[in-house]
């Protein structure tokens, strides 16, 4: 195990604090509509909800476990694979063309979902790979304690931004775009705090790591493309679909390493990278597909 980065309890709590204020800006804009929209035209959130939280972590335990990649590398794709869909998904949609009320839609429900989906499929497809098995039993994971995380960084402030969005409409028309920006801002500085922590691991594994995160995402836009295409979305729910599969909540994966495994810096490098490289791909392709017509 690789020596990673070490948080006083007072910085682990300014982190999960931080994450759900992220959190509750990006549901600011959400109503039960988002949610009622799946109960009324299921197909495509549940389909993308679907390729989310099962075909990408059994994808991903089955590569890793095919081309027998470092535990703590194939652990850290793992947890990326185990968590929910990022709220950038959204904007780089609306880039796109695509459907925004879908990608929304599933937003807010692998949010919520997450709570129980990203501790489970995290413990059990890193037990299911028996490369990664032992070195998870190495560093104690206690689903129970991920599950009590992600939902007081995730359910909670989603719930309490949908009321303040519905109560205080005002306010959310003056905070909502700082709030993304803050979003961004933050994302980009938990990456840089992994990445300084471990920059002699950076250098060493950057030949790695980099292609193994390059292929990994592709495999996430890939089954989410897949999936639109095998059951004929309209084009821009096929493209909603792919993005929102294709861009995980890093920053979540990156609050769980650094509250629960900040020893483990092969997870870290693998999860923060994740942070910078969905951006660059979900960027270049929704301003690809923004330039090819559907009409």
């Amino acid at each position: 195990m690789i020596a990673a980065v070490a948080f006083e309890p007072r910085s682990l709590i300014l982190l999960n604090l931080i994450l759900a204020l992220m959190m509750f800006g990006v549901s600011l804009s959400l109503r039960l509509e988002d949610f009622k929209r799946i109960v009324l035209s299921p197909i495509a959130p549940i389909a993308g909800l679907f390729a989310q939280f099962f075909l990408l972590p059994l994808a991903t335990c089955l590569f890793t476990w095919a081309l027998n990649i470092d535990p703590e590398l194939a652990l850290g794709m793992i947890l990326v694979a185990s968590c929910p869909g990022g709220s950038f998904s959204n904007i780089m949609t609306w880039l796109a063309r695509g459907n925004v009320a879908v990608s929304v839609s599933m937003t807010a429900v692998s949010s919520l979902a997450a709570a129980i989906l990203t501790p489970v499929n995290f413990a059990f497809y890193g037990w299911l790979n028996p490369h990664t098995r032992e070195y998870l039993t190495k560093i104690t994971i206690e689903p129970s304690s991920i599950l009590i995380l992600v939902l007081l960084v995730l359910a909670l402030p989603l719930v309490l931004g949908m009321v303040t969005g519905r109560r205080l409409t005002d306010l959310v028309v003056r905070i909502q775009k700082p709030l993304r920006i803050f979003s961004l801002l933050v994302l980009m500085a938990f990456v840089a705090i992994a990445f300084s922590s471990n920059f002699a691991l950076f250098l060493e594994r950057f030949h790695s790591f980099f292609w193994l995160v390059v292929g990994h995402n592709l495999l996430a836009l890939s089954l989410g493309y897949g999936m639109g295409l095998m059951l004929k979305l309209p084009v821009a729910d096929r493209r909603a679909v792919t993005l929102e599969v294709g861009i995980q909540n890093s920053g979540l994966g990156l609050v769980i390493l650094f509250t629960f495994f900040p020893e483990a810096g092969g997870m870290m490098l693998i999860t923060a990278f994740w942070g910078v490289w969905h951006l660059v791909s979900g960027l270049t392709l929704s301003q690809i597909w923004a330039r090819i017509p559907y009409e």
